[in-house]
């Protein structure tokens, strides 16, 4: 087999792979006595056919296969022998020879490749970025204190409605054979002010009409009404009656001892001041995410911008539609340009990795799907702690599916490049709070 490549420009090149019958012959030959073995054929014993019926018969689809297979095998290999930093797949270029298919033709097969452009990294020691340690103001402490303890909070049935309140209530549309829809209606997502004071200080069956494209945005409206989107932007009239039926009020639980040992290990907290001050030391924590990705968009940004490259265009189209049999010309357009930013983001990715023999073990995937599944789990019930056997198991159900490992890879990957250009770049550290912090976000 003789296998070689040239290039066309620098981004596109072309491998050429022959084959002659010594080359192909002795796996075709195996193929064809392990079938041979397998094959259940009437008038035959199992694994009795003969040799020669399975190359009269199947002999020139298997001699296809092998050497699709080999062709393959070769190419893959040829690529790492030769670290062509390959985009996309290799395509079969189409050409007029003509071949008898007898084990005897000397096969001459073309690739055309796209190959990633060369560019310098552009983050070095003197490449400056700020970095933000962001504190908790009043505000947010206050609003996540309040949301814990409406989350552990009891639910009332006042006589009169307050700001804040949900009010079951019948929504009748005004005028003949109008809409008419029994629901629970959140007072806190209604957007005119006028509307949401009108809807304070009710008891139950009174009434009140109001503007309900004015209250509510299009999705509210339509889930509050059970109609589509599409129909509640066309309602013809839009003013409705609104009777109330019942006031529900979430009321928040009292700062006590109970309410303390349900969030945190029992007796850890046993006063408001120790309690807001692990709310703030958990607020601040996840403040640190937001950081570190503000840190990560700002280095995206410099890479994409500083990193000026060409790619094989006409050669990525014709790979995506022959791996997308299905993509319309339309589709392939409009997605084409965020697919490049993606593919330049990737290849600069990648150069990180190789220029600095960075490896994403099995271990830190293992490691980062049990943060996930930990995390998760802790969404929905924050006193539960799995245990690691528990979590491992978790995560290596988790990684059987190709799809999560590919994307968990992927992930264990982004976060070791970040880390990495971390500990390369100059970062300049300052406080913050974070209402503030959300005006540069």
């Amino acid at each position: 087999m003789n296998i070689s490549h040239e290039n066309v420009d620098a981004i596109n090149a072309v491998i050429n792979v022959a084959l002659a019958p010594e080359d192909y012959n002795p796996q075709v030959d195996k193929e064809i006595k392990a079938q041979a073995k397998k094959a259940k054929l009437p008038g035959f014993r199992p694994g009795q056919v003969p040799v020669g019926h399975i190359r009269r018969t199947y002999g020139k689809s298997i001699l296809f296969d092998e050497i699709n297979k080999l062709v393959n095998d070769r190419i893959t290999n040829y690529i790492s022998e030769n670290k062509l930093e390959v985009l996309g797949q290799p395509l079969p270029l189409e050409d007029d020879a003509q071949y008898s298919w007898d084990y005897k033709d000397n096969f001459n097969f073309k690739y055309e490749i796209g190959l990633a452009p060369a560019f310098e990294l552009p983050f070095t020691a003197e490449t400056e970025f700020a970095v933000y340690d962001i504190k908790a103001d009043q505000e947010t402490l206050a609003d996540r204190i309040k949301n814990l303890r409406r989350s552990y909070g009891k639910m009332t049935n006042p006589e009169v409605s307050e700001e804040g309140d949900v009010l079951y209530a019948t929504l009748k549309q005004d005028k003949e054979e109008g809409l008419e829809k029994t629901t629970s209606i959140r007072t806190d997502i209604v957007e005119d002010a006028k509307i949401k004071k009108s809807l304070v200080g009710l008891k139950k069956d009174d009434a009140v009409k109001i503007d309900v494209k004015k209250a509510f945005k299009t999705e509210d409206l339509a889930r509050i009404l059970g109609i589509t989107e599409e129909e509640a932007t066309a309602l013809d009239v839009t003013k409705f009656e609104l009777t109330v039926k019942n006031i529900n009020r979430l009321e928040e639980a009292d700062l006590n001892q109970e309410f303390f040992d349900k969030l945190f290990a029992e007796g850890e907290v046993t006063e408001e001041a120790q309690f807001t001050e692990k709310v703030k030391e958990e607020v601040e924590n996840l403040f640190k995410q937001n950081s570190d990705q503000k840190l990560r968009n700002d280095m995206y940004t410099f890479g994409m911008d500083k990193v000026d490259v060409k790619f094989p265009e006409e050669f990525l189209k014709r790979w995506l539609k022959a791996t997308n049999p299905s993509i319309s010309e339309e589709e392939l357009n409009e997605g084409f340009a965020d697919f490049l930013n993606n593919l330049k983001w990737t290849i600069i990715e990648n150069r990180v990795v190789t220029e600095n023999g960075l490896e994403v073990k099995y271990d830190e995937v293992i490691n980062l799907a049990k943060e996930r599944i930990y995390a998760q789990i802790k969404m929905y019930n924050i006193n539960e702690e799995p245990s690691d056997e528990q979590l491992n198991q978790f995560a290596i159900q988790l990684l059987q599916d190709r799809e999560q490992g590919n994307r968990l890879f992927e992930e264990a990957k982004a976060l070791k490049v970040f880390d990495h250009l971390k500990g390369l770049v100059k970062l300049n550290s300052s406080d913050i709070e974070f209402k503030e912090f959300e005006k540069l976000a």
